[in-house]
């Protein structure tokens, strides 16, 4: 026991020398490397609500051609030489619009363009104006009695039929004519309220005529990110078909004498050519009349590009002098502005196409429907009638010659 205590006094005798001999304390080293991050507490109390922000767009918005026209000039360039931009043009401080090929003199009788609002149309055929209210023209300024004489739509110039550019009627005297036709005319349509506050005006739209975006839908999401979102390519005819038609596709209607205007996707529901996408014939982007005006060819393919057993005989051979397929199987039976019944010609061709031998009338008994078929009428007779191109023959002789004008005789 004795020897326990005498070592425990010797270990703490040691300590107190070796404390005492210890020298100040060093300056603290380097931080250490970060240890792992501890658990996450809990959750906190939620704070006040803020307010909501302003809602963003829910889809794509109209932007116009112009911006179109900034990256695809070359299109936008030939796009704006067709006619359908020209559908509606707005008149701005008192000034008529301007076309590529054509020029209205001034507007109806009584009327200055100061007192016009828009112009229907003015690309080629014929133009029609609203008034500051927008309501269609109908009558002088200011009248008390309605003059049904009064003469308000201007018709260009036809050489075919021989015809003067000139003013023609169009429900003269009708009072407070609306302005309804936004749904085909303009770009962005929707049917509720008054395009610039004009009472005469059933609906609004984001532009006037049928621009980029008419056919394209909304451009605002492709122009932010060209590359990323595509914009619509649509071939389906029944995109045309939305406007070229005037209402049951199942039937072409009829007026005066002649297939009424824009209805080229009833005639051609009429046949085995309803399959075809109209962009097979039609570049959507041209028209008729530039190309004309060009001396371009009017479609891109030709009728001999499939009908070429048909091309390869003619039972006339006259006919390959001066004829083309279009001339008989899609005659001008359609009429916009100039027509006459006599001669059988309108100013618009038709796409009916099939010829029916045995069909010498085009219309209905009551004249409001055509036929599917082409009649000899205006397959035939828009030649061989009275001061035609040709010389006038009997329905006999008619028939005669075109049963079987494709077929090579044995």
């Amino acid at each position: 026991m004795l020897r326990k205590l005498l070592l425990i006094g010797i270990g703490a005798l040691v300590m107190l020398v070796l404390a005492a001999c210890a020298g100040p304390q060093g300056p603290a080293g380097s931080a250490g490397p970060a240890g792992p991050a501890g658990p996450i507490g809990p959750q906190g109390p939620a704070g006040e609500k803020g307010e909501a922000g302003p809602a963003g767009p829910s889809g794509a918005e109209y932007v116009g051609s112009a911006k179109c026209g900034g990256c695809h000039t070359a299109l936008y360039e030939t796009f704006m030489k067709s006619g359908h931009p020209y559908k509606l043009n707005k008149v701005v401080d008192g000034k008529p619009p301007q076309y590529p090929f054509t020029e209205i003199p001034k507007p109806p009788e009584g009327w200055t363009w100061n007192d016009i609002s828009y112009v229907i149309g003015g690309y080629g055929w014929k133009a029609r104006f609203m008034d500051k209210n927008g309501y269609i023209i109908t009558d002088k300024p200011g009248a008390t009695i309605s003059d049904t004489n009064y003469l308000n739509q201007y018709n260009f110039a036809n050489t075919l039929l021989g015809q003067s550019a000139g003013w023609v009627k169009y429900n003269s005297g009708v009072t407070q004519l609306e302005y309804n036709c936004g749904n085909c005319h303009t770009t962005g349509y929707r049917p509720d309220g008054h395009q610039d506050g004009l009472e005469g005006i059933v609906g609004q739209w984001a532009e006037p005529g049928i621009q980029c975006e008419a056919c394209h839908g909304p451009g605002s999401l492709h122009a932010g990110s060209p590359y990323g979102i595509d914009m619509k390519v649509e071939r389906d005819p029944e995109l045309c078909g939305k406007c070229h038609r005037r209402g049951d596709v199942t039937q072409v209607d009829a007026k005066g004498g002649f297939v009424e205007h824009h209805e080229q996707y009833e005639e051609l529901y009429q046949s085995k050519h309803v399959t075809l996408d109209c962009v097979l014939c039609h570049d959507p982007h041209t028209g008729v009349i530039q190309l004309r005006q060009a001396g371009e060819p009017t479609t891109r393919i030709q009728c001999q590009n499939c009908h070429f057993k048909q091309a390869q005989y003619q039972k006339n051979p006259k006919h390959d002098d001066f004829v083309d397929c279009v001339d008989c199987h899609m005659p001008r039976i359609a009429k916009s502005a100039w027509g006459n019944a006599d001669k059988f010609t309108g100013d618009i061709r038709v796409h009916l196409m099939a010829i029916d031998p045995t069909q010498v009338g085009q219309f209905s008994e009551d004249g409001k429907a055509s036929f599917s078929q082409i009649s000899l009428d205006f397959a035939c007779r828009s030649c061989h009638v009275e001061g035609g191109r040709a010389t006038v023959k009997t329905d006999d002789q008619l028939l005669e010659t075109a049963s079987g004008y494709h077929s090579p005789q044995p």
